[in-house]
């Protein structure tokens, strides 16, 4: 059936979604390697404790879940994220700094929204986590593309950002850890993130959906809330979905000067009235409750990547250029095949399903990316073993 109207070119000219592109390879996969080893999605492999569950029924079951609740999200939400970033990051953040949001997704969204109008120019490192590309893409936002090397562990260079600047640049956009690379960003790379943003007048936008799964031994990303003027500069995303594993939910968070969060409601009302209420009370609850609970998952993951990257050096030529918090960014070694081709491959004839490195920007033929943290350790065995298979068989 053809459409007897026009479709927006901005969105037109975006690709489909990539995921289900990737999922559908699986379906051709016979066997011959055992299970087919499922490395395509950022998702936690096991859903909340049974307190957090018993607490999330009565709340969807209760009447205040089915109201209208507050534009910026609940109190109790907001004032639970504000005490515990604060404890974090040793700075002084309160509830009128936060946003709820429905998932980081839709936190990058509005913080686009409220930054910058269409015709103007946002830095994004890349490889970059595909749906930024695609939002500021939707809303005719000019993506300045800041390359990321594997000689520097895929950490971008605040000097060449800097060469990126002019009067039509709005915002720095960083995601640590990173998504697709694992990379983290060392605190003292991202304060002369900050240092340039603040410099050039331009907000830094820093994505830290993966901020509970830092190495052990790392409380905190950064300490720019240390600052008493933070809210100057600094827009930060979160998501409860990946500390919490509650992705269904969909909440994430925005915390940002009170005069941005103010424009953030307007943009909120139109979007969503309010984040959607049954998770809200509960995962209020669930941030000092449950710490130990998300210690123990940490610890858990650290041990699969370190699972992980053991089997990535298993006697292959792929070459590992970096791993952290859920993912690892590997290069390829056939320089004449596309990532697509590659990736297509690995799931078809090796069992394994991770994600061409193009899905992710320019000049990434040569990787893929593998999300770890829903498979464990004894299957990820077998990774480094496939990759080889994969590396012998050039059909």
């Amino acid at each position: 059936m053809s459409l007897r109207f026009a479709i927006n070119p901005h969105v037109a000219a975006i690709d489909a979604p990539p995921i289900p592109t990737a999922q559908a390879w699986k379906a051709a996969y016979d066997g011959r390697h055992g299970p087919l080893i499922d490395l395509s999605q950022a998702v936690p492999d096991s859903p909340p404790p049974a307190d957090f569950l018993a607490r999330l029924a009565a709340a969807a079951g209760g009447g205040d879940a089915a109201r209208y609740g507050p534009i910026l999200g609940d109190a109790a939400l907001r004032e639970a994220h504000a005490a515990e970033t604060s404890r974090i990051y040793r700075g002084a953040v309160g509830a009128a700094n936060v946003a709820i949001t429905s998932g980081c997704n839709q936190a990058f969204v509005v913080a686009m929204l409220a930054l910058a109008a269409a015709g103007d120019a946002v830095i994004l490192p890349a490889p970059w986590y595909f749906n930024h590309r695609m939002t500021l893409d939707m809303l005719g936002i000019e993506t300045r593309v800041l390359p990321c090397r594997i000689e520097a562990g895929f950490v971008p260079d605040p000097d060449d950002a800097a060469r990126l600047i002019d009067d039509r640049t709005r915002a720095i956009v960083l995601v640590t850890p990173n998504n697709p690379t694992g990379a983290v960003y060392p605190p003292q790379v991202i304060a002369r993130f900050a240092e340039l943003a603040r410099r050039r007048g331009i907000a830094l936008v820093l994505d830290e959906t993966y901020r509970d799964f830092l190495p052990q031994g790392q409380p905190r990303a950064h300490d720019l809330f240390e600052d008493v003027d933070w809210g100057g500069t600094l827009v930060q995303l979160y998501s409860f979905s990946k500390a919490h594993a509650i992705p269904g939910h969909r909440l994430g968070a925005i915390v940002a000067a009170q005069a941005f969060v103010s424009e953030v409601m307007k943009i909120q009302d139109s979007l969503q009235i309010c984040p959607a209420r049954p998770a809200q009370p509960v995962v209020a609850w669930a941030i000092e409750a449950l710490r130990p609970w998300r210690e123990a998952k940490r610890a858990d993951l650290a041990r699969r990547a370190e699972a992980c990257r053991a089997a990535l050096a298993s006697g292959n030529r792929w070459r590992l250029g970096s791993i952290g918090a859920y993912f690892a960014f590997m290069e390829h070694p056939f320089a004449d095949r596309s990532a697509t081709a590659v990736a297509e491959g690995l799931a078809k004839q090796a069992g394994v399903l991770g994600l061409p490195g193009t899905f992710f920007g320019p000049g990434q033929e040569r990787f893929l990316r593998f999300a770890f943290a829903n498979v464990d350790g004894a299957s990820l065995a077998p990774l480094g073993a496939r990759l080889g298979a994969l590396d012998g068989d050039r059909s």
